[in-house]
């Protein structure tokens, strides 16, 4: 335990609890959503966060000895203002207002004010001004990298025109066939499905469903279906 409360910041071992409870991966301490101030926050209720301390999982120690050293801890959070006591605005709602009384009490919810590592934020920051810097001194870049960037973005351009192409392409058809035929006729009718790259390409064509079928593709099975057959003879 650290008695620096009111002094300086929460204590290295401190944090390393608060990190320890905030992953429930680690903890198992499984946090629910709610609103407190306008703000997003994960509550929970102060006896889970005790099982959590003084319970072993996996063959590995539990992080306290007792159910009164996981209180204290607790209670150390709450001094450095790393979680905060509230209350639930009506039964089960997730609205929370904070409680005057910053006490431990196991019945009672904490909001978590402590966010985790901020390493990822860190890195993401340098990133995205790395970047821009990047881009602001475009000119300066050697003259094969800008070619480089040249004939990567007009690739780029020209795929992502190729696509639209397709899909107008792909609509003129399906309405067309409408006119003409009780089913529509879709060009390469996984193209906006789930699917991988080659397969969105994969039948050519296909007929839209009879009405009061499953969903699916009957072409498309039935190619699949003849392949089927000539692999099996």
């Amino acid at each position: 335990m650290t008695d620096n409360a009111g002094t300086e910041g929460p204590s290295k071992e401190l944090v390393s609890f608060a990190g320890y409870l905030y992953s429930p991966d680690k903890s198992g301490l499984r946090a629910r959503e709610g609103v407190l101030n306008g703000r997003r926050v994960q509550f929970f209720k102060g006896k889970s966060a005790v099982n959590a301390l003084v319970k072993a999982e996996d063959g590995k120690q539990a992080k306290v000895s007792s159910r009164e050293e996981a209180i204290e801890w607790v209670q150390e959070l709450l001094d450095f203002q790393l979680i905060v006591r509230c209350d639930r605005v009506g039964e089960g709602s997730r609205q929370l207002r904070v409680n005057p009384m910053q006490n431990f009490d196991e019945e009672a919810y904490y909001a978590w004010l402590y966010e985790g590592s901020q390493i990822m934020v860190i890195l993401g920051g340098i990133g995205v001004v790395a970047v821009v810097l990047a881009g602001v001194m475009f000119p300066l870049w050697p003259s094969v990298l800008r070619n480089g960037t040249w004939y990567l973005s007009m690739l780029a351009l020209g795929l992502l025109g190729l696509l639209f192409g397709i899909a107008i392409v792909r609509l003129i058809v399906y309405v067309i066939s409408l006119a003409v035929a009780p089913q529509g006729l879709w060009i390469f009718p996984n193209l906006f499905e789930d699917v991988g790259f080659i397969e969105s390409f994969i039948p050519l064509y296909g007929w839209d469903a009879p009405k009061g079928t499953g969903a699916g593709n009957g072409t498309a099975a039935a190619t699949d279906s003849g392949s089927d057959q000539k692999k099996t003879e």
